[in-house]
């Protein structure tokens, strides 16, 4: 039997596409996997920052879409990429355990190791608006600038000096072998990383039980718990991945801890909040801690940055 992955052509997510096809194939030894390649939006658009082009499906949209016409029976993704709303007929038919989420810091040549040892004035870079957000909440003297590219090339151009620092998955890093490069770990819930972040996403079309019986060895059940709450959350808020929200989600015995943030895009105005619930219910707990967040204040800040607000949060020019 053959089985085929749709999957972007980046060296990361050909990473993930074939782990997940050498687990498949481990787990079901009469079965072959393919990978087909898809270019996104995101993928063509590179001197844009992301989030000035949109968040609906950046990553994700046309290797769905791949999946939806059949010629792909799933999608691998990171699933802090996924919409939180699916488009019609997709599922995700698998979670898989997630790799650690938390954000690292690379640093350029030189003795810093803290962004806190960071001088005035240093260049960060980051594509991501909720990184912005919290650097310049904790470092409001230092100066973000967009990074956008592989993960290699984001590495260079810190050890070549284009910039001071920069801020990126630790998940990604480990997975290509350059956790040498890891200058500092962002632990939680002082730093909230991406809804998500860590785990991979697969993707299926609705319908398809076969596929969706095959996949189903490689879900993570109390991954996939975690992250219910973090989409929860994230959905309840209407945030999507070009929003400066984070949240992270543990497990221990039944219960579940969600820590969830929402700051306005030069980090003058956070909001936090930490709600703990029945593992039974991740999608309650997330919800529930939204409202509490949007009763904090956490409206007013996304209404700002969409521009319903009185004062009009520009995102900021590359």
């Amino acid at each position: 039997m053959v089985l085929k992955i749709a999957s972007r052509g980046s060296t990361l997510a050909l990473w993930q596409a074939e782990h997940v096809k050498a687990r498949l194939e481990a787990e079901h030894g009469d079965l072959r996997v393919q990978i087909a390649i898809q270019h996104t939006t995101g993928d063509r658009i590179t001197d844009v920052p992301l989030a000035r082009i949109g968040d609906k499906g950046l990553f994700t949209k046309e290797v769905d879409r791949a999946v939806l016409d059949g010629a792909a029976d799933l999608a691998v993704h990171s699933l802090k990429d996924v919409p939180t709303v699916l488009e019609a007929g997709l599922d995700l038919g698998a979670i898989t355990r997630r790799e650690d989420p938390r954000d690292a810091v690379v640093f350029g040549p030189g003795p810093v190791s803290s962004l806190d040892d960071l001088p005035p004035g240093a260049r960060v870079g980051t594509s991501s608006l909720r990184r912005r957000a919290q650097l310049l909440d904790r470092r409001p003297d230092v100066i973000v600038e967009d990074l956008r590219g592989n993960l290699d090339t984001r590495l260079r151009r810190v050890a070549e000096g284009d910039f001071d620092a920069a801020i990126l998955a630790l998940a990604g890093i480990r997975r290509l072998g350059r956790e040498e490069a890891v200058g500092q770990v962002l632990d939680a819930p002082g730093w909230l990383s991406a809804v998500g972040q860590g785990a991979l996403a697969i993707a299926i079309r609705a319908d398809a039980d076969s596929t969706r019986a095959l996949v189903a060895v490689l879900d993570h059940a109390e991954t996939r718990t975690a992250v219910t709450a973090e989409r929860a959350f994230l959905n309840e808020l209407e945030g999507g991945c070009q929003v400066p929200i984070g949240a992270v989600a543990r497990v221990q015995d039944q219960t579940l801890t969600l820590h969830g943030l929402v700051a306005s895009l030069d980090g003058h105005d956070v909001v936090r909040g930490e709600l703990s619930g029945s593992s039974t219910d991740p999608e309650g707990v997330g919800r529930a801690l939204a409202r509490r967040l949007a009763d904090a204040g956490a409206t007013e800040i996304l209404d700002a940055i969409r521009g319903d607000g009185p004062d009009r949060a520009a995102v900021p020019a590359p």
